[in-house]
């Protein structure tokens, strides 16, 4: 009975983030409350204060279900011996970007916490999630174009946190603009293409493309 209960409770958090990911889709975060949230997937108020703190708690949460695994392979890539850090690390970049650009529910995701949440009021806890994310992000890529600088006897880069930053900015630039207009482009080639243009440029675009 006790596991019974157990399913029941994930059962009803499942269906809580799925009802949020449409509400916030359709009316933005900043004008969507928890009691649209609570009947769009049929329950009680008390029963998402059950599983949430607030309506920044479970939009945090709508957000790890599809970003965990891409920040799980982004923080192996690199670890296996003989990996190229730099080659591994683009290629957990490019998966992320593929996976925008072919998993509806993805990119829903993705379209409301790029498009449709303001980072106000109740949302604040939202933008420090986010803000951490992406210097975690921008901190690994520069590890890896100094190791590959380092690997391929280059000088060290002279102002390589400008560059990490520069080069998660064209992936997030790539997919905002690709969830704007889908058709104006393929977004998983112009991202490869991209990115190993500007890895070229800094001299490590040989061992750094990806298939």
């Amino acid at each position: 009975m006790p596991r019974r209960t157990k399913e029941d409770a994930l059962a009803t958090r499942c269906q809580l983030l799925d009802a949020a990911e449409r509400v916030f889709s359709e009316k933005g975060a900043a004008r969507t409350s928890l009691s649209d949230i609570a009947q769009q997937a049929g329950v009680s108020r008390g029963a998402i204060y059950w599983h949430f703190k607030n309506k920044a708690d479970v939009f945090n949460a709508m957000m790890d279900r599809v970003t965990l695994p891409m920040e799980d392979a982004l923080n192996q890539s690199g670890q296996q011996p003989q990996q190229d850090y730099l080659s591994a690390l683009v290629g957990a970049l490019l998966d992320a970007v593929r996976k925008i650009a072919t998993d509806e529910h993805t990119r829903r995701v993705f379209e409301v916490a790029t498009h449709k949440v303001e980072f106000i009021d109740d949302l604040m806890a939202v933008k420090e999630r986010q803000v951490k994310n992406h210097l975690k992000i921008v901190s690994q890529i520069q590890d890896a174009m100094q190791v590959a600088c380092a690997e391929r006897g280059l000088p060290p880069l002279t102002q390589p946190t400008a560059l990490a930053h520069g080069l998660y900015a064209l992936v997030l630039g790539l997919v905002q603009n690709w969830l704007l207009v889908p058709d104006a482009f393929d977004l998983p080639s112009t991202a490869e293409i991209a990115i190993a243009s500007y890895l070229a440029g800094l001299g490590l675009g040989a061992r750094a493309s990806c298939p």
